[in-house]
């Protein structure tokens, strides 16, 4: 049992605090309600240069690294289609310097040309690194277009075209910032060895005066049901042939995301899972094998990726996956295989717990989802999953009408 106190502060910031008297340490983990998805199709990858920009200095404080590491702390941040996190530890006994810090870069950033040129370059060389130059880079590039008509979810985070970050403005930049980087659309989330009351009185001294603002509320159209299979197929200088094939599935509030996900258990998760049996161990087709779900917030993609032994064509590789989902979708799974991914799910939740850094991410996660206490329930909707149900969700999935496929081949 993770507890927990809250309090809303009167811009509509809203705080969370978990006491973790087994470290010294404390967590500031502060998410923002932005991400890709709240981004313009003519304008996209802002939300990722925001994790950047946050960096390069604030109003009042030019640098943000060199005050927190003499206090012997540490930071990074992460962006997704939906959310953008910022997070730092330290001791705890330095909280107050870590809630100075944080302050002032919602305040306002130091927002500058010479800023955003050292920022753009930096966007602009890690999608030339991890999505043109890196073999199989450019899979999301390919994908999300071809799964995604009208939702922004098509894009990846770091943006649909590089252009979109080459040709940004002081001006575009100050204006996402101001509509979307305000206490209003915030969570705190403060873990570890600390006091609660002592938080809050920190929160009101360092973010209690910061205004809240007018948050772009832009309408994320709905995805229509996909009615008919689509198909890509690219070439590219490679080491092997790659599948990579998606299923339209709900959202993270989706009442069936719990079997979903133990569904994608079942099939990939560790070498006794179906794919790696059948498709790796047994028949030999595959030298990797995945299967995942996205876990958006809004309904997302189940993904079955794999990458092809040299012996195996594009035809055999695609039938092999076919069978195997055919196969969920027709027959229940065992008490026994149920319950071994189970075991398996419940462990990874409660070693999950043991890092006070990851129950503050996780907290402000669901935090920002219904409310935080939410995160004890997660074990039992779990083990309430039936084999009945992974059948059904099976079913309404693997159907040809709802998949994407992408034919990765190597030019060699």
């Amino acid at each position: 049992m993770i507890n927990i106190e809250k309090r809303t502060l009167d811009n509509g910031l809203r705080v969370v605090v978990h006491v973790d008297r087994s470290t010294p340490l404390a967590a500031i983990n502060i998410l923002f309600n932005v991400g890709a998805k709240n981004e313009y199709p003519d304008k996209t990858g802002f939300a990722h240069l925001f994790e950047h920009l946050m960096f390069g200095g604030s109003k009042n404080i030019p640098s943000y690294d060199a005050p927190l590491q003499r206090v012997g702390g540490d930071n990074n941040a992460w962006t997704n289609n939906d959310v953008t996190n910022y997070y730092l530890t330290l001791p705890a006994d330095n909280l107050e310097t870590g809630f100075w810090l944080e302050s002032d870069r919602m305040l306002e950033l130091d927002f500058s040309e010479k800023s955003l040129e050292v920022q753009r370059k930096v966007v602009i060389e890690e999608y030339k690194q991890r999505y043109l130059n890196q073999p199989y880079g450019d899979i999301p590039l390919l994908v999300g277009p071809m799964a995604y008509k009208v939702h922004p979810y098509q894009w990846p985070t770091i943006g649909k075209d590089i252009s979109h970050i080459e040709n940004a403005t002081l001006d575009d930049v100050k204006e996402f910032f101001f509509s979307h980087y305000a206490p209003n659309n915030a969570i705190m989330v403060v873990s570890g060895n600390v006091d609660p009351d002592h938080v809050f009185k920190l929160a009101d001294k360092w973010f209690g005066d910061i205004p809240n603002r007018t948050i772009d509320k832009k309408t994320i159209p709905a995805e229509p049901e996909q009615t008919e299979e689509r198909k890509t197929s690219v070439e590219r200088n490679v080491p092997a042939n790659m599948i990579h094939m998606v299923y339209h599935i709900g959202s993270r509030t989706d009442e069936n995301f719990y079997t979903t996900d133990l569904l994608s258990d079942v099939l990939s998760n560790g070498p006794s899972s179906r794919l790696i049996q059948s498709l790796i161990k047994e028949q030999q087709l595959f030298s990797d094998i995945n299967a995942y779900i996205s876990g958006d917030h809004h309904p997302g993609l189940y993904t079955v990726t794999g990458r092809l032994l040299p012996s195996t064509s594009m035809e055999q590789a695609e039938q092999a996956i076919h069978n195997e989902l055919d196969k969920i979708s027709t027959e229940k799974v065992s008490d026994y295989e149920l319950q071994k991914v189970k075991n398996k799910i419940e462990s990874t939740l409660v070693f999950s717990e043991i890092n006070f850094l990851n129950k503050a991410m996780n907290l402000a996660q669901f935090e920002l989802l219904d409310k935080a206490e939410n995160i004890n329930l997660e074990v039992d909707k779990y083990r309430a999953v039936s084999a009945e149900g992974l059948l059904d969700i099976a079913q309404k999935t693997f159907k040809a009408t709802n998949r994407s496929t992408l034919y990765y081949h190597s030019k060699g």
